[in-house]
């Protein structure tokens, strides 16, 4: 490996080549659009394009590409080469202000919601200048967001975009009445990806793998991670080979890929980036998953990111770390050493704890989908219920604000493990909930509901904008208050009060917590299609129009996405489970109680009674009559599909998903009774304990 300082970077247009090679009033001038939003000059956008030409052209790279990302949840991309044609037959490499600015796609190709019509294709790409530029693949890649020929946008960018705008305009505000003079509040954003890695010869014997992404039959194994053991273990070689090459492709493309380990379940790892402002945070783990399954490829591995492959084991999720910086370097979540004095802090904790008492549904409405279902509130992802945790220092002095009480303000404090030879230990101000959907990490948020394939990008639309519009709430009381100080009091002291039921320090596993939910008033949204009934809802419309994020057709076009994604993938599941019932499972196990029965035949001809065997077939030959028996009753689930997005998808989570999960129960008791010999595909054996 290169030297890393040297490696790190080296294929990003970043703020150190632009300083070095573009022309300082240019430089200046494009830093302007970065930092404060200012339009780009066409003159200055020719400047910036010839210059990343030539960075891009002394890396090898040949095409550039308007990178963005629609609907779909993945990046999109169509590469176009720097040619330029010259009259005498030959051709210079050129790349223009007008090609960097701005690209045209076909938008009736993408997911649109209703939007769009098949004959209303033009749609256009442009150029995000806070993002920076990058090379993949010998092709400049260039960030953008992707809108419409009549403007609605198509992409999970824009609204991003505008919801740091929102968060930030808003947090100034609320400065501005500490006497902080800031010109910019900026979400940051740390995004733990979690991962199976599986061998490349098992997943491709496995058809539901390769087409839905995850298991839809198989038995547990003799063991799973009832041992514990593999969480933080030694990484075998192979898995730390690809996890070498993974950190150096990541640093290449300025990615501060900063931590991994094994996870919890046999085969799952996880990484962990250093964090950085929203967006850059959601281009870099869009690309961060894209490389992982390029290099497990290269390592005879397949990288597995549905949020549950494995019945019985973890699933994988993606934890956004959450929090807002101001341009001069203040983290406005940090709560010092004595929070209850931290004035400004708390109306900052306060702001988020109403924030996500108040759109409880949006946000569980970000972290959807099919394969999330399977996840939340099992094998130590958090519930569907949202709550907040604070821990206890904190939890103690919400209670002495809303009480008017004395808080003894905590000591600086450390454990003592015993062991002479051993430093003390500082101890942290709370101690880490995993049952918590969002817990306070002593200074900032850990959003542990999104799923491990999610983009992060709605996820932080949604966090964003609560906090935009509570702290919009806040400055429009405060800048009205005669006495500030006073009515700063009086107005943490009423919110925390009144949102006192989403704080929850407790088990969410537990099963007391859903009945104690209900009684606190708190969503418990189960699935999708459940949740996504609340996109629409007047406070989210209203929320959304206040802070210039969506239109009401925009919201309802998401929603609709949504629900036909969740729809297509339970669809796709069902006929997969088909597929392999009748193709593969159904023939072997009646090969196989056709081999026992064959041998009890021989075993009784000759005055051997096999009273056993004989007990077997007639399992085998019981359990495969029911299997068929669900087979037909799941094909039958997919002959009276509804019209409509919302009533499809709910059907799909009524009666198709259980008509599957009730086939899958049958087949995995067929597994145990077949011999491995004869199962026609790897099992959780085979999957997950590979040498």
């Amino acid at each position: 490996m290169s030297k890393v300082p040297e490696l790190f970077g080296s294929m990003v247009f970043n703020d150190s080549v632009m300083r070095e090679r573009l022309p300082k009033d240019i430089y200046r001038a494009l830093r302007r659009t970065i930092n404060e939003g200012t339009a780009l000059d066409p003159a200055v956008a020719d400047m910036v394009a010839a210059a990343m030409k030539d960075w891009a052209v002394g890396k090898g790279a040949t095409h550039f590409t308007h990178w963005f990302q629609p609907m779909t949840g993945i990046t999109a991309e169509k590469h176009d080469a720097f040619l330029s044609p010259c009259g005498d037959g030959s051709v210079i490499m050129d790349f223009s202000g007008k090609e960097l600015i701005k690209g045209e796609s076909d938008a009736s190709s993408f997911p649109s919601g209703g939007l769009r019509a098949t004959f209303e294709a033009r749609g256009y790409t442009a150029w995000d200048p806070t993002s920076y530029a990058f090379i993949k693949d010998d092709t400049l890649c260039i960030p953008t967001a992707f809108c419409s020929y009549h403007g609605e946008i198509l992409d999970k960018k824009t609204p991003l975009l505008r919801s740091m705008d929102a968060v930030s305009r808003e947090a100034i505000r609320v400065l501005r009445l500490f006497g902080k003079d800031v010109r910019r509040v900026t979400s940051t954003v740390g995004a733990e990806q979690e991962y199976f890695l599986i061998n490349k010869e098992d997943y491709g014997n496995r058809a539901d793998l390769i087409l839905t992404g995850r298991t839809l039959f198989g038995a547990p194994a003799p063991k799973g991670q009832e041992m514990e053991d593999h969480y933080y273990g030694s990484i075998r070689p192979r898995v730390k080979a690809f996890m070498a090459e993974l950190d150096e492709e990541l640093w290449k493309l300025g990615i501060c890929s900063k931590t991994e380990h094994n996870e919890v379940a046999p085969c799952q790892h996880e990484m962990a980036p250093l964090f950085t402002t929203a967006n850059l945070a959601t281009d870099q783990n869009q690309l961060s998953m894209e490389i992982m399954k390029k290099v497990a490829n290269k390592h005879g591995f397949v990288c597995l990111l549905h949020e549950k492959p494995f019945e019985g084991v973890n699933g994988s999720g993606k934890h956004n770390n959450w929090s807002l910086s101001t341009d001069t370097g203040e983290n406005l979540l940090d709560p010092g050493k004595t929070p209850m004095d931290n004035a400004q802090f708390l109306l900052f904790l306060t702001a988020v704890i109403k924030a996500v008492d108040d759109y409880q549904d949006l946000l569980r409405i970000s972290v959807a989908s099919a394969g999330n279902d399977h996840r939340l509130g099992a094998n130590e992802a958090p519930p569907a219920i949202v709550s907040v945790y604070v821990g206890d220092e904190l939890e103690q002095v919400v209670d002495a604000l809303v009480s008017g009480g004395a808080h003894d303000k905590a000591v600086d404090a450390a454990m003592d493990i015993g062991v002479t030879a051993l430093p003390p230990i500082p101890l942290d101000n709370s101690d880490r909930n995993r049952t918590s959907p969002f817990a306070f990490t002593g200074n900032k948020f850990e959003f542990r509901m999104p799923g491990s394939s999610f983009n992060i990008a709605c996820t932080n639309v949604m966090l964003n904008t609560a906090v935009a519009m509570v702290l919009r709430e806040f400055a429009d009381e405060l800048e009205d208050a005669p006495v500030f100080d006073t009515a700063l009091s009086a107005l943490i002291r009423r919110e925390l009060a009144a949102h006192r039921r989403i704080l929850f320090n407790g088990n969410g596993y537990g099963t007391d917590w859903p009945i104690e939910a209900q009684r606190r008033g708190l969503l418990n949204l189960r699935t999708t299609p459940e949740a996504l009934e609340r996109y629409d809802d007047p406070k989210n419309v209203a929320l959304f129009a206040a802070m210039g994020i969506y239109t009401l057709e925009e919201i309802r076009s998401r929603q609709e996405i949504i629900q036909e994604d969740y729809s297509k993938t339970i669809l796709i599941e069902a006929r997969t489970a088909l597929d392999l019932l009748r193709q593969q499972i159904l023939p072997a196990c009646m090969a196989y109680s056709k081999q026992v029965a064959e041998g009890v035949a021989v075993k009784q001809s000759i005055g051997i009674p096999a009273p056993e065997e004989s007990a077997l077939v007639r399992s085998l030959t019981e359990e495969t009559g029911l299997l068929f028996q669900r087979a037909a009753e799941l094909e039958s689930s997919l002959t009276a599909l509804p019209s409509g997005a919302a009533p499809r998808a709910e059907y799909c989570a009524q009666a198709v998903l259980p008509a599957m999960e009730a086939a899958r129960a049958v087949a995995d008791r067929l597994e145990g009774m077949v011999s491995h010999d004869f199962w026609p595909f790897p099992t959780y054996r085979d999957l997950l304990f590979y040498i």
